[in-house]
């Protein structure tokens, strides 16, 4: 706390500074005027000359400091998009909350909302361009139970935000361990020279993102990054001071199950990139989002528990009472949670519509998967139409006019295992890639549209309300191939062998044959993408009773 201290006054020096240094024209000037008034400075010549010398660069040093003051002020910092909790949604997790925090002795959280991410951290949303600080939830200013030592609450403590993940899958007493460090971290904050110190820094990063494209603004933003430049590296010693403040007033509660929490931190995370990267990726991208995803990786995470050694025991966890039992509508919070995800993962709309609709893990097979396959089946065969008429690509005359290819498998294997398979396959995954790409971009305009209401020039960022980052990094034409040859399959199987699209919750789209899934397909495709080698693929396609000549359905 010491450290943290010592770099919050060294930030607050630097301010003080350049206020100093912003003064320092009128002080010479009014230091002249007075010397002159007095008789001390003779009246005229030089003397004269610097006096009003100094007094007009008082005035410009001074309009420059309002300007930047202004600017600090009135900038709006940058707050994370969350979901808020209102203590009457949740009055449980409010007393789990404030009773931790009894028990460490530091103010309690203003507040509390989640995020749809596998972090928790304090968020300060006092700054004065935010409007009012936060209030306290209702019947926190009331101070702690009757037969406990009162202590002073404040409305600018911060706002706890926690990872949605963690409520869901973690068990109450985990969740309590887990927040400890992080609800002690209100002590620090609540410090004066720390509260002024963070308050400096959070305005001048908002400045410099306020004056960024703004020629009337660019002296000013130069000023506030050269500020900002100066007091970084105070302001993260400060921060690793408070942390480590925290985690050390921490300790003395539950440790123990801290560090098994911890442990559940990493299984959350890796279930909940899954999740998204398998899952819901699919779903977004065709206007669908998954209303239970926090609910989802509950289901993704026992199965991982059921099929990795490593996570062996902690499926036994789940008969513990788990922490979204705090609130009170846990599905309308997942739900919220769950459109926010795709807000900040995939650019989607605020709200539900026409091309933007909600979808239960129920319909999840039906509406998702199904649909996946029959359009990636569609883009495969529009791309073998154009490769067909290729001449250096075709060992036989194209079809005339009005005779257009049906599509089925055997066309696929046809042209995959044929002559010039090789050639045949590099340009099915170009072309197919082409069309990837033109698609996400078209799927990028059409975010930057709904955040900029139509401004489709504008800079895809607002208010972190844009895609974040790409979930799957690009696929080479070779995995798009066989992604899609692996579709068209599909679409035969579930057409002609009495197949089913279903749902796993690790991979995400899966093959359901007799109501089990069929998880070797993957392979003999790749046997035919990669070699040109159509048997293992044909002896898949009798062995589940697909008939490969006979068309799909396409959308």
């Amino acid at each position: 706390m010491l450290v943290a201290r010592a770099q919050a006054l060294a930030v607050l020096r630097i301010r003080s500074a350049a206020l100093a240094v912003a003064l320092l024209p009128a002080a010479a000037a009014a230091v002249l005027a007075a010397g002159i008034a007095m008789g001390r400075i003779p009246d005229g010549g030089a003397w004269s000359a610097a006096r009003w010398a100094f007094t007009g660069a008082a005035v410009l040093a001074l309009a420059v400091a309002a300007a930047v003051a202004a600017v600090v002020v009135r900038a709006r910092p940058a707050l994370s998009p969350t979901v808020p909790i209102p203590e009457e949604k949740a009055p449980d997790l409010y007393r789990l909350v404030r009773d931790l925090a009894e028990r460490l002795e530091v103010p309690a959280p203003s507040a509390m909302a989640l995020t749809p991410d596998c972090d928790s951290w304090l968020e300060d949303r006092t700054h004065p361009a935010h409007g009012s600080p936060a209030a306290a939830p209702q019947g926190a200013a009331n101070g702690p139970p009757s037969g406990r030592r009162p202590r002073r609450r404040t409305d600018a403590a911060p706002v706890l935000v926690i990872g949605s993940p963690f409520l869901w899958w973690m068990r109450v007493a985990e969740l309590r361990a887990l927040l400890a460090p992080v609800v002690a971290g209100t002590g620090p904050s609540a410090h004066p020279d720390i509260a002024a110190a963070r308050r400096f820094v959070r305005g001048l990063d908002a400045a410099v993102a306020v004056a960024a494209g703004r020629p009337a603004l660019a002296f000013v933003g130069g000023v506030a990054r050269l500020l900002l430049r100066t007091c970084r590296a105070h302001a993260a010693e400060m921060e690793r001071g408070v942390a480590a403040a925290a985690s050390e007033r921490a300790q003395s509660v539950d440790y123990g199950l801290r560090i098994v929490a911890q442990e559940q931190v990493g299984l959350a995370y890796a279930g909940w990139d899954r999740l998204l990267n398998r899952v819901a990726l699919p779903a977004w991208r065709m206007g669908r989002w998954p209303s239970r995803l926090d609910a989802g990786v509950v289901s993704a995470l026992t199965e991982l528990s059921r099929r990795d050694r490593l996570a062996e025991g902690f499926a036994s966890r789940l008969g513990e009472r788990p922490a979204c039992d705090l609130l009170e509508e846990p599905g309308a919070i997942d739900e919220a949670a769950s459109l926010l995800a795709a807000r900040l993962f995939h650019g989607g709309p605020a709200d539900t519509g026409p091309d933007w609709l909600p979808v239960a893990w129920s319909q999840y097979p039906e509406e998702v998967v199904d649909r996946k396959w029959r359009l990636e089946a569609a883009r495969l065969h529009r791309v073998l139409d154009v490769v067909d008429a290729l001449p250096a690509l075709t060992p036989v005359p194209a079809a005339p006019a009005g005779m257009a290819a049906a599509p089925t498998v055997a066309r696929v294997l046809e042209r995959l295992a044929g002559p010039a398979a090789e050639a045949v396959a590099e340009e099915l995954g170009a072309r197919l890639g082409a069309e990837v790409a033109r698609e996400a971009a078209q799927e990028a305009l059409a975010a930057r549209q709904r955040a900029f209401g139509g401004a489709a020039t504008a800079e895809p960022w607002v208010e972190g309300l844009a895609p974040l980052f790409p979930l799957q990094p690009p696929r080479s034409g070779r995995e798009l191939l066989a992604d899609h040859v692996t579709a068209m399959v599909c679409c035969a199987a579930v057409d002609t062998a009495g197949a089913a699209p279903g749902l796993d919750w690790l991979d995400g789209p899966a093959l359901l044959v007799g109501g089990a899934r069929r998880a070797d397909l993957g392979r003999t495709v790749l046997s035919l993408v990669e070699d040109g080698d159509d048997a293992p693929l044909r002896s898949w396609l009798g062995d589940v009773g697909v008939r490969p000549e006979k068309p799909v359905r396409l959308v």
